[in-house]
């Protein structure tokens, strides 16, 4: 079985994002609050060092929304590669849910961005193989909407939350009524750190 995880920042009110997201704000209002502890330059502390390092723990492919992998909506009419540059973060392959078709786009270090258009269970099982070929899981990398399709789904066996002490009023949220009116929270906490900056909960699907 794949282990499966997805690491998110959240706002004291639920959002993981802002209102009016933007190419200029891809978080919104005030979303880049949410993510100011593992962000160079602040006065992050141990716990934030741990929490960074399972965000960044290798993983062997991943899962994410279009609205994610950037700020083109429709028709893809321009050569976008992404908010990263030339070397995403992910160093694996990285399965973008779209409802148009893409060439795929390879970058260096080993990052390469497949576009599906069969919805999620058809990007989770093309990441599940890519990942059984490789080293780690899969990992649901966002946004929101893709979230709570993995959770929907079941597919989640591990969540961190990064609570972050802000109030951004209103934006995107991860449990929306189709995650809360569907199934229980069935995740127990498994370890718990805390800053000035954010409190990090690492869940882990009850056995």
């Amino acid at each position: 079985m794949t282990d499966t995880t997805c690491h998110m920042s959240i706002s004291l009110d639920g959002f993981v994002a802002g209102p009016d997201q933007s190419r200029d704000q891809p978080l919104g209002l005030r979303g880049g609050e949410l993510h100011t502890w593992h962000m160079p330059g602040a006065d992050v502390t141990d716990a934030d060092r741990t929490a960074t390092g399972w965000l960044m723990r290798p993983r062997g492919a991943y899962v994410m929304g279009r609205n994610m992998f950037g700020p083109v909506r429709g028709e893809w009419d321009e050569d976008w590669r992404g908010w990263w540059g030339s070397e995403p973060p992910y160093h694996a392959p990285v399965y973008v849910l779209t409802h148009h078709a893409h060439e795929p786009i390879e970058l260096e270090g080993g990052t390469t961005f497949h576009f599906v258009t069969d919805g999620f269970d058809a990007a989770y099982a093309l990441a599940s193989e890519a990942a059984a070929a490789g080293v780690g899981g899969v990992d649901i990398a966002g946004g929101a909407s893709t979230v709570r399709q993995a959770l929907v789904a079941g597919v989640v066996d591990e969540l961190t939350i990064d609570i972050a002490p802000v109030l951004l009023g209103s934006g995107e949220r991860i449990f929306d009524a189709d995650v809360a009116g569907t199934a229980p929270f069935d995740f127990e906490p498994v370890e718990v750190l805390h800053s000035p900056l954010s409190t990090h909960i690492r869940y882990r699907r009850r056995a």
